[in-house]
């Protein structure tokens, strides 16, 4: 009896050690398209896998997908292919730099920027089969309050607003988070301000928006610092690299850097929980199967 009760305690011992912790979903989203969203969730993404994060990058842009672009990756299938059945998410997953996994999806497909409500949540529910390990999974989002767009946002657990100091992004940035608080129940918004010229014209940006939204909304406004602007990411992104990758030393390489460390302070989840978390469940409880089935 006591040899048995040792071996019960050696097996459970040994499942709480390998059991995942759960992953930390961010959303990286803006309120206006061009104001470098996808350049900051491909940085981000990076910077955390160099801070020994397993980062897995989903692209869901879904009609007009540029990661890979951004990133000079050839897929031969993507998302699209995914809800098709033509394949499974395991399938499309591409290596990326500092040891990333992208999630790509299509460009220049008008469907897949129409995908119905049933259609998103089977985009969620794919990730049910994935086998990887995962830390951190960023979705780069579509700009603006798309369908899609709000069901990302509501699938994670932290959502980046990348602003820039010109009036529309602030603008549409302020609309993005009334409607993601009034109608969905979001409280908490990170504001990271992008391609600034000085860190003082980065906090009167900030400032800008938590004024209007401290006045009308009941939500809270973290601010991640600035992102300078630097001709170093230009020149990265005509080579179809990352800044980080390509130019490590440069200005906003060590911003991203900065960004990173701080976004990996943010409270990681001990459970799935809130909203439409279904990426945090899918992904543990695939997880949690495998590690199970091989003990």
């Amino acid at each position: 009896m006591m040899l048995a009760s040792t071996h019960m305690d050696q097996a459970m011992g040994l499942r709480q050690m390998k059991r995942p912790k759960p992953v930390r979903v961010i959303a990286v989203t803006s309120g206006k398209g061009g104001v470098g969203k996808t350049t900051v969730s491909v940085n981000l993404a990076i910077s955390m896998a160099n801070r020994n994060q397993r980062v897995m990058l989903m692209d869901a842009d879904l009609g007009l997908a540029n990661v890979d672009v951004l990133l000079g990756l050839h897929p031969t299938a993507n998302l699209s292919h995914v809800i098709s059945g033509e394949c499974a998410l395991e399938d499309i997953l591409l290596d990326g730099p500092g040891g990333i996994q992208i999630v790509p999806a299509a460009s220049g497909t008008q469907k897949m920027a129409e995908l119905s409500e049933r259609e998103n949540a089977g985009v969620i529910r794919a990730f049910s089969d994935l086998s990887h390990r995962v830390d951190t999974l960023i979705i780069d989002t579509a700009a603006g309050i798309a369908h899609s767009v709000v069901s990302y946002c509501k699938a994670a657990q932290e959502v980046l607003v990348v602003v820039c100091d010109e009036p529309t992004s602030i603008t549409d940035a302020y609309a993005l988070i009334k409607v993601m608080s009034r109608e969905h129940g979001i409280r908490r918004f990170h504001i990271v301000a992008n391609m600034t010229h000085s860190s003082q014209e980065g906090r009167e940006l900030f400032g800008k928006l938590s004024k209007v939204s401290n006045r009308f909304l009941d939500v809270t406004l973290d601010f991640m610092g600035v992102l300078p602007y630097d001709p170093q990411v230009k020149k990265a992104v005509q080579r179809q690299r990352a800044v980080v990758d390509a130019y490590p030393r440069s200005k906003a390489s060590t911003a991203f850097k900065n960004l990173a460390q701080k976004a990996d302070k943010w409270p990681r989840p001990t459970k799935a929980a809130g909203h439409l978390e279904f990426f945090v469940e899918r992904l543990i409880q695939a997880t949690q199967n495998n590690v199970e089935a091989s003990l």
